[in-house]
């Protein structure tokens, strides 16, 4: 299948409940005109080229869901839906006793696999990315196909820029060579701004490590060819049997430890390309100020229109 006769196709994780942020953050407007953070990406999308948009919700929220975004943003772009549930388990697993939480980033780009057959870009719901970064991702996607490798790509953001003040955040962190090719990625599930600068944690605060600030990280803003849907349902049973095992309620299985597997495996390359613009996000309720500041900013510059979908 050659992928660069497919117009690039746009992901949006929004699955998510919200459990840190105390609601369905992902339908909470951040401006006056009622826009909310997936707005401004739609927009910044499709004026880079974007003319298809998928959601990855739960069946549990379809209803809002579509009642406050999808049926809007139909009418902007073609809209389809894949829906990430915890019973969408390879033939032999069941959903563990008790276990609430979804299966990570990697499980709901797995949820995918029907929806789509070429090109895509993946972005978090709740995440403001900025203009630049979309044309950026959508030139490389319109651009490259695998040949004898994978063919990828990621927007990089520096750790200081993408740090609340009001909790700990999960970023993969990031190495890179002399051409911007990432050579490992590590997901460090708990980070925390400190005075000097940031530290993590992997023992629920036991121990702290310091980390650069202005590290390379991955805010979930990915460019894949449709060859990464296969190599996520080939590793998923493998995922399950280990971490079910070890951590049945909690484990992750994490998109970008799927990547860093085929870094090492040497079956894929993975372009790092450097965002210009200052990432905003909504992780927790008081973050929103701060989003809300800077979009009515961005609005006052003329870098958005007032309504972003007016006729």
């Amino acid at each position: 299948m050659n992928n660069a006769k497919k117009k690039p196709v746009l992901v949006i994780m929004a699955a998510g409940m919200g459990s840190r942020y105390g609601g369905l953050k992902q339908i909470d407007p951040v401006d006056a005109e009622g826009d909310i953070i997936m707005d401004f990406s739609i927009y910044d999308a499709k004026k880079a080229g974007f003319e298809k948009v998928v959601f990855i919700i739960k069946k549990a929220i379809e209803k809002d869901f579509k009642e406050h975004v999808g049926n809007r943003i139909s009418e902007q772009m073609e809209v389809a839906y894949v829906y990430q549930e915890l019973d969408k388990l390879p033939e032999g697993f069941s959903v563990p006793e008790g276990r609430v939480k979804p299966y990570g980033t990697g499980h709901a780009i797995l949820c995918c696999l029907e929806e789509i057959d070429g090109p895509f870009a993946v972005i978090n719901a709740d995440d403001y990315y900025g203009a630049h970064a979309f044309h950026e991702i959508y030139q490389y996607l319109a651009t490259h196909e695998d040949d004898g490798m994978y063919r990828y790509c990621m927007v990089g953001y520096i750790l200081g820029n993408t740090l609340t003040d009001n909790g700990h955040v999960a970023r993969g962190v990031c190495s890179t060579d002399s051409d911007n090719h990432l050579t490992s990625i590590c997901e460090r599930t708990h980070i925390e701004r400190e005075k000097e600068g940031a530290a993590y944690t992997e023992d629920e605060g036991a121990t702290w490590q310091e980390i650069d600030i202005n590290s390379v990280v991955s805010m979930n803003m990915w460019g894949f060819g449709a060859s990464i849907l296969p190599e996520l349902n080939n590793r998923f049973a493998a995922f399950l049997n280990s971490s079910l095992q070890t951590n049945p309620l909690k484990g992750e299985y994490f998109l970008p430890s799927v990547v860093q597997e085929l870094l090492e495996e040497k079956k894929a390359t993975v372009e790092v390309l450097k965002s210009e613009d200052k990432w905003y996000g909504v992780t927790y309720k008081e973050d929103k100020a701060v989003v809300t500041a800077a979009i009515q900013d961005m609005k006052d510059r003329g870098i958005y229109p007032k309504n972003l979908w007016e006729k």
